[in-house]
């Protein structure tokens, strides 16, 4: 007992243990956008993902790895729309996962691995539309109907390439309207006749069947109900094989498509009897298929009656040998009805002229990505081919002559639109016959590097992209539309050549601006593409294109295609967005007011130097310094003079008439030095200011009010004063030879002021007795 308790404990710890792993790792898909469509594809999730809402309406987990979907995973999908599960490993589904989804009308669980189909999935489904359920791993669609409840089915798609193996007649019962069926079945061996009668009308039907005795019997129920019936990955090798789709020369079918399909000649030869007696059959295309032959049919084909066929489509189609293709002289009675022909990439390289000539209904030819070249081009549009042809597509062959191109088309007096853009023209000749009506022309990539008058005046419609243009100056004067883009231009075209322009794509040139006078030629301009060029975004530039009215509609791709180059302050910016200072949008005037604002900085300056003397603080600081660097001398060592006299110019009759013959006539006398007598001529006055003073034992100032109007007394009175300070002496004389206010001393004579209140000066008397007093005084105080 004790053991049993021990392992049922076990087994309840273990299983607890699971479901808290499980609740722990549940899954949730946290892309939901506005739209309420959850976007959880490609999230390796393993099961539905928690917190689905009510709200959901569309849901996409694609390309995870889902195996199982229980009965409750989506039972708040009640609003879901889109349900997308393909691409998972889906092998299960609980018979009643569905039930809760009956508004959804679009479901995919294609590739994934179910193995079974059951009817009770789709039995609540009664709002779908769309259901794909292809690639999976089961071999039918079940022993029960499997969309008979699925009434507003529209499109389905099913089977595989691997184990789909047989369809019944109660497969489709309750389909009465599809709008697309693909079936593929590959390995498909069993198709019960009639098992898709019950389907009165499917528009576009799509049968990836190998097996061609399976694909006959399916055609035949085919007969009355499909519109357009889509044949892939199937081989036609024999005419018994092909004479098995007999069928269909009775059916409504009015387009037949084949894809990835084989053909031969002898094959061929059948199918082509058949498709000529099919009553109702307007289109036949043909994509990346295979013709194993060279066009030599073993039997005549047999035409009753004229085929009603309008429209022939052939993509890739490979021909072996291609070169050994006959001149296809049997088909000419086929072709007489045909308005539309495209035969793309399929290594032609002529089209017989006697063929040519039997295209008496075709209006649109279109040979693109082939192997014309300028001679085959000339034989294959010989007089009487294409009488009617209005539309022309030579792009991408191996033309290189324009003059010849142009000349070998000019007797189609019906053709409006050529495109024969991606040939190798290089050099563009002056002068071309053209179409007489040729109103489109398509030259872009054809390495031109100008155009010339070959171009025809007659054109609505250019195209010159992707070539070396530098510059378009041409008269079109019916031009409505040119596009121009992938060139070098650097301007707008001149718009008086082409007054009626309406629409110019000029984006991914050299363009760096252009004005509002050049936007404005264009007087019917309705849309402009320039984006994707290197905007130089001036002041100008900007002004007019942020500014100007309306030309955002016009501007193609505006703003986002429309990027500033330069100046740098802009660059990388869209041109709409961009702003530049008041210094870059008016440099002129930002220079004029700065060139106005020094001059006035400088003549202010120059007025302040006056005011505040500054020039000469300048120039007593740089004498100063003069006199700093000359080394210091002892006192007494080289004196040449008694005295240096310092003076007004206007004092100079005082000075030379009285005080000089006063004191150089005393005993013993005084030698003076005087700037007009010992001053050296030749040598600058500072220097010899400087000299004087420094040979000098004693300096004398003759103070008046003509000394403090004097530079020069100032100079002088300044390097005395430094000898005062700097050799520690007493060699200043003050003699004041008339009295002197102190506020009319000038305020740069800031030394005077200074010696005036620290020294004691001599006054010169009018009272001659006191002047002999005043010579004594003066004399005692120079011999000390």
């Amino acid at each position: 007992m004790p053991n049993q308790l021990w392992k049922g404990w076990v087994i309840y710890m273990v299983l607890t243990a699971n479901l808290s792993e499980e609740k722990a790792t549940m899954q949730v898909c946290p892309s939901c956008n506005t739209t309420n469509f959850c976007d959880c594809s490609s999230m390796n999730l393993s099961t539905i993902p928690s917190g689905l809402t009510t709200d959901i309406m569309g849901l996409n987990l694609s390309y995870n790895s889902i195996k199982y979907i229980g009965e409750t995973d989506l039972m708040l999908g009640v609003n879901l729309r889109v349900l997308l599960l393909q691409s998972n490993q889906i092998w299960t589904i609980d018979k009643e996962s569905f039930i809760f989804l009956g508004k959804l009308e679009h479901l995919d669980l294609s590739n994934n691995k179910l193995t079974h189909l059951s009817p009770i999935w789709f039995g609540h489904l009664f709002s779908l539309r769309n259901l794909n359920i292809r690639g999976n791993l089961y071999t039918t669609l079940g022993e029960n109907p499997l969309f008979s409840n699925l009434r507003n089915l529209r499109s389905l798609h099913l089977g595989n390439n691997n184990s789909f193996s047989a369809i019944r007649k109660q497969d489709f019962d309750g389909i009465t309207v599809l709008e697309q069926l693909e079936i593929d079945g590959q390995r498909l061996r069993q198709y019960e006749s009639g098992s898709l009668t019950t389907v009165n009308s499917i528009n576009h039907t799509i049968l990836n069947i190998k097996d061609v005795q399976v694909l006959s019997v399916m055609v035949e129920d085919f007969i009355h109900s499909v519109i357009c019936l889509e044949l892939r990955h199937i081989a036609f090798y024999t005419a018994s094989e092909s004479s098995l789709l007999e069928p269909m020369s009775r059916s409504v079918m009015e387009k037949l498509v084949f894809k990835n399909v084989v053909f031969t000649d002898a094959s061929t030869d059948k199918m082509l009897n058949i498709l000529v007696n099919a009553e109702q059959l307007l289109e036949l295309e043909l994509d990346n298929c295979m013709l194993q032959g060279t066009g030599h049919w073993h039997d005549p084909i047999k035409i009753t009656r004229k085929s009603p066929m309008e429209v022939v489509t052939i993509w890739r189609l490979t021909i072996d040998k291609f070169y050994l293709f006959s001149d296809l002289s049997s088909l000419k009675n086929l072709i007489s009805n045909i308005t539309k022909i495209t035969v793309v990439n399929t290594k032609v390289f002529l089209v017989p002229c006697s063929i040519s000539r039997n295209f008496s209904s075709l209006l649109y030819l279109d040979l693109s990505e082939n192997l014309l070249a300028d001679p085959n081009l000339e034989h294959s549009s010989c007089d009487g081919a294409w009488p009617l042809l209005q539309t022309l597509n030579l792009s991408q062959n191996a033309l290189g002559d324009l003059e010849m191109t142009g000349r070998s088309l000019s007797h189609l007096k019906h053709l409006t639109h050529l495109d024969i853009s991606q040939n190798n023209f290089g050099e563009i000749p002056e002068s071309c016959q053209w179409p007489e009506n040729l109103k489109y022309l398509n030259i872009s990539g054809t390495q031109i590097p100008k155009v010339t008058t070959c171009i025809p005046q007659t054109l609505e419609v250019l195209d010159v992209s992707s070539n070396n243009l530098n510059d378009f100056r041409l008269n079109l004067p019916h031009l409505k539309e040119l596009y121009i883009a992938k060139n070098k231009l650097k301007t707008l075209p001149d718009a008086p050549f082409i007054p009626n322009l309406v629409a110019l794509r000029i984006s991914r040139n050299k363009l760096t601006s252009f004005s509002k006078e050049e936007f404005g030629s264009f007087r019917k301009m309705e849309t402009l593409d320039a984006g994707d060029n290197n905007f130089i975004c001036s002041c100008e530039f900007l002004s007019f294109i942020q500014y100007q009215e309306g030309i955002a509609n016009v501007l193609a791709n505006w703003p986002e295609n429309y990027i500033c180059d330069s100046p740098s302050s802009v660059r990388g910016q869209q041109v709409k967005a961009a702003r530049l200072s008041l210094f870059e949008c008016h440099r002129t005037l930002a220079v004029s007011l700065i060139c106005i604002l020094v001059v006035l900085v400088n003549l202010l300056i120059v007025i302040l130097g006056y005011k505040l003397h500054v020039i000469w603080y300048m120039k007593t600081t740089w004498a100063w310094l003069q006199a700093k660097r000359k080394p210091k001398k002892s006192y007494n060592q080289d004196l040449c003079y008694d005295v240096f006299v310092s003076y007004s110019e206007r004092d100079s009759e005082w000075v030379e008439n009285l005080m000089v013959q006063e004191l150089e006539n005393a005993f013993p006398p005084f030698k003076l030095c005087l700037h007009k007598r010992d001053f050296v001529p030749g040598k600058w006055i500072i220097d010899n200011i400087i000299d004087s003073i420094e040979k000098s034992h004693k300096t004398l100032f003759v103070l008046s009010e003509h000394f403090v109007q004097s530079e020069w007394c100032k100079y002088e009175l300044e390097f005395s004063h430094f000898r005062l300070f700097d050799e520690n002496n007493d060699s200043a004389i003050l003699i004041l030879l008339e009295p002197i206010q102190e506020q009319t001393i000038p305020k740069r004579f800031c030394k005077l002021r200074k010696i005036m209140n620290t020294k004691t000066y001599l006054e010169w008397p009018l009272d001659e007795n006191q002047q002999l007093i005043f010579w004594f005084n003066l004399k005692t105080a120079l011999k000390c």
